[in-house]
């Protein structure tokens, strides 16, 4: 037996529908177990509950190649007497469009589970709970999983569901199952241990933390109750009733932007409807007219605003009572920073007893803090700390509203604000992994991974060569790079492969939805029209790509003589200065700036950041054409997205002082009320991007200065950036262990008073 089982009434209906599949194994137990380690996985997912309570959800994302286990000891949920494990499986149909777009499925759907149960003593084993005809399972086809949107539907979590008698308690162990048929178990040879999900792995990152939650108040209640009662109700400590025939709305208010699993409890209100709307923020009646985007303005503007979002909706059964309600679980965690509840009567009251959430996500433990001098960044930085949190679950996601899809450039981003406040690489290690399954025949990296769907953003994968060179600075961890340097190789193979007579990377992509591939550079006003590419990209090559080819072939020669290739290290420090002589012979106009593509009139703010990192312009023109976007007008600006290079950039040319205008988007987020970074100022589809979280960064690698400049943090620098601050203080969390810093300018003379104190054996340099 291979532990995999599966319902004997599958049908081939079933196989075009996301269907839930439930399964119990009942037993009893004459003393306590002391043990009980059990591995469980699924296909697509799954979420244990032993004895009524919910014990785990996973497994971790996996994909055609790598499939993972999860292992749990269920002893602590365990009691004497009678005990029940159940497992809800939610199964995606294979076609990519019909199902979430960052969760794979294989041709064979199942439950996999093995355990055993050892008595107090952990000498004898007691019981065999692995999967077998043992357990019994029934499949669920009422529940609806229908697509968040018509155009574009990377999700498909949201529910239409409706109360169902037979199924009321069935998670306890007093539940009579016995309607149920026996579980199928999958004879060997059935599962291909080759592939997914034979080929079953332990996980590699930790579980999610779950923390319970209760909303913090109202923002509109159009409903007979007071606002007094309804937080009453909220706390716990009342119980709300609808009357029968009637129509109410209420928004219910979470205090920020949260990711967590929402949990509601009714009784009486037979053919009741309850549509639960998550919303991110409130938005104006107006839309952008490029974007299609509503305007946001105040985000709490519940006055001229309206909320927009996606609904789940329950049927209520009306089988519940107030000693054991009817509850729902929506299968997914949600996205809200606000709840609106619309609730429709029929012929009886209906009693809601709850209404709450679990707050889930990536166990990050920040450790990193910084004061400043300038109050304004305590604000941001509570923005940015919840962005990045609210954007770390399984996989880093660019926006957990929306996609929920780890996409590299915006994941670079977010490991290196995770290895400033936290020195964690966990998720980091399994980025790495996950995007080099990605890796194409042609050598290009899928720009979001795991991904069903193919998804190019050639210049994406450039970044992949950043990570791991952040990941040797940091951690200095060989192993790791030889075993993914051959991804490195053939991205840069491809980026050579494809150049043109002028050796210019030659035009690779174009707009979303009108190329092969996506030219995606930043969302800069300028490029709306042009999907975030910039418009010399519809007829020719773009700078940019050339210059992403450069910085990689220069961060990729750095971890070649990390790893002692020195010749390709060599090779590719040749590679690179012909990329930049062919750069400045082909892409710079007469005024000295670098133009967005060979003959394009448009210089862009990104083509001068990009041309002092890879070095293409000497300090000198750098500062000067930097300036000239910077004072100047006409020239495309680095969003959020692109603000990280643009302060690297103004670091190199010894320019920081301008950093400080630019934190006037995020000031301005606070200002409007926002609790997590924006996607961008101009197409703020997003509430929370994580590559928005800079300050994480920024504060305590530059403002305190503290960073590696040597592989594996062999040594420290702390150089502060001290231009418009006047005193900086914190502690910095990096592998070797935590750095403080204080900084304060003297009031008698230019001079900067600095105290640095580090572990022993870490070098400051």
């Amino acid at each position: 037996m291979n532990n995999w089982i599966w319902s004997q009434s599958w049908k081939h209906k079933d196989k075009k529908k996301t269907r839930l599949v439930y399964f119990r194994r009942t037993f009893i137990l004459n003393e306590k177990a002391v043990s009980a380690e059990i591995k469980i996985s699924a296909d697509t997912r799954y979420k244990l509950y032993v004895n009524g309570r919910l014990a785990e959800v996973g497994p971790s994302r996996g994909d055609r190649e790598v499939w993972y286990y999860d292992t749990i000891d269920i002893a602590p949920f365990l009691q004497i007497g009678k005990n029940a494990i159940c497992v809800i499986v939610l199964r995606y149909p294979i076609e990519s469009k019909l199902g979430n777009h960052g969760l794979f499925r294989n041709e064979i759907p199942g439950l996999y589970f093995s355990g055993t149960i050892a008595d107090k003593d952990s000498k004898e084993i007691n019981l065999d709970i692995s999967a077998d005809s043992n357990w019994k399972c029934m499949i669920n086809r009422d529940i609806k999983f229908p697509p968040e949107e018509e155009r574009f539907a990377p999700l498909l979590i949201h529910e239409v569901s409706k109360g169902d008698e037979a199924l009321h308690g069935w998670l306890l162990p007093d539940y009579d199952d016995g309607s149920w048929e026996e579980a199928a178990s999958y004879k060997k040879g059935i599962i291909d241990e080759a592939i997914s999900p034979g080929n079953i792995n332990p996980r590699t990152i930790p579980y999610m933390y779950r923390k319970s939650r209760n909303f913090t108040g109202l923002l509109e209640n159009e409903t007979d109750k007071s606002n007094e009662e309804w937080e009453s109700f909220l706390n716990g400590n009342a119980i709300i009733s609808i009357p029968s025939d009637s129509k109410v709305r209420v928004v219910i208010d979470a205090g920020e932007e949260m990711t967590g699993y929402l949990h509601l409890e009714v009784y009486g209100g037979k053919k009741s409807c309850i549509s639960i709307l998550q919303s991110e923020c409130y938005v104006q009646d107006e839309v952008s007219p490029i974007t299609k985007v509503p305007v946001k303005k105040d985000r709490l503007d519940v006055k001229n605003g309206h909320l927009t979002g996606y609904v789940d909706v329950y049927k209520v059964g009306g089988f519940g009572t107030a000693d054991k309600p009817e509850v729902y679980d929506p299968y997914f965690f949600r996205t809200f920073r606000m709840i609106e509840l619309t609730i429709e009567t029929s012929d009886e009251d209906l009693h809601i007893k709850a209404f709450s959430y679990e707050e889930t996500g990536y166990p990050l433990d920040v450790v990193t803090k910084v004061e400043t001098s300038d109050n304004d960044f305590a604000a941001i930085w509570n923005i940015s700390e919840r962005t990045l949190k609210r954007c770390m679950h399984e996989s880093y996601e660019d926006c957990p509203f929306y996609e929920q899809l780890q996409y590299v450039m915006d994941t670079r981003a977010q490991i290196l604000y995770t290895y400033a406040v936290s020195a964690d690489d966990r998720l980091a290690r399994k980025a790495i992994d996950d995007f080099a399954r990605s890796q194409r025949s042609n050598g290009l990296l899928n720009s979001s991974y795991p991904n069903v769907n193919a998804n190019v953003i050639p210049g994406f994968s450039i970044y992949y060569i950043l990570i791991l060179h952040d990941h040797m600075m940091y951690f200095g961890d060989k192993k790791l790079i030889r075993r993914y340097i051959f991804v490195v190789d053939k991205i840069l193979d491809y980026f050579d492969r494809h150049l043109d007579k002028n050796g210019l990377v030659e035009k690779i992509g174009g707009k979303l939805m009108e190329a092969r591939y996506w030219s995606f550079i930043d969302w800069a006003v300028e490029w709306n029209p042009t999907t975030g590419m910039p418009p010399a990209g519809l007829n020719g090559p773009i700078t940019m790509e050339s210059l992403l080819y450069v910085l990689g072939l220069q961060k990729a020669s750095e971890l070649m003589e990390y790893i002692g290739r020195i010749d390709t290290a060599s090779e590719y420090l040749d590679r690179a200065d012909r990329m930049k002589k062919a750069i400045r012979h082909s892409c710079m106009r007469e005024d000295g700036m670098l133009a967005d593509g060979p003959g394009s009139s448009d210089a862009s703010q990104h083509g001068q950041v990009f041309g002092v990192l890879t070095g293409v312009l000497s300090q000198e023109e750098g500062r000067k054409n930097l300036l000239r976007t910077i004072k100047g007008s006409g020239f495309a600006q680095c969003t959020v997205a692109m603000r990280f290079y643009l302060f690297r950039a103004l670091e190199e040319l010894e320019l920081y002082e301008y950093t400080r205008d630019y934190w006037d988007s995020w000031k301005n987020m606070v200002n409007y009320r926002c609790t997590t970074s924006i996607e961008s100022e101009d197409y703020s589809r997003s509430e929370c991007h994580a590559w928005g979280a800079l300050a994480l960064y920024e504060l305590p690698s530059a403002i305190l200065g503290v960073r590696p400049i040597e592989p594996g943090c062999g040594k420290i620098i702390v150089r502060p950036h001290t231009e418009y601050l006047e005193w900086a203080r914190g502690t910095v969390k990096l592998p070797v262990g935590e750095i403080e810093v204080s900084w304060e300018k003297s009031q008698e003379s230019e001079e900067c008073n600095i105290s640095i104190k580090a572990p022993e054996g870490v070098k400051i340099v």
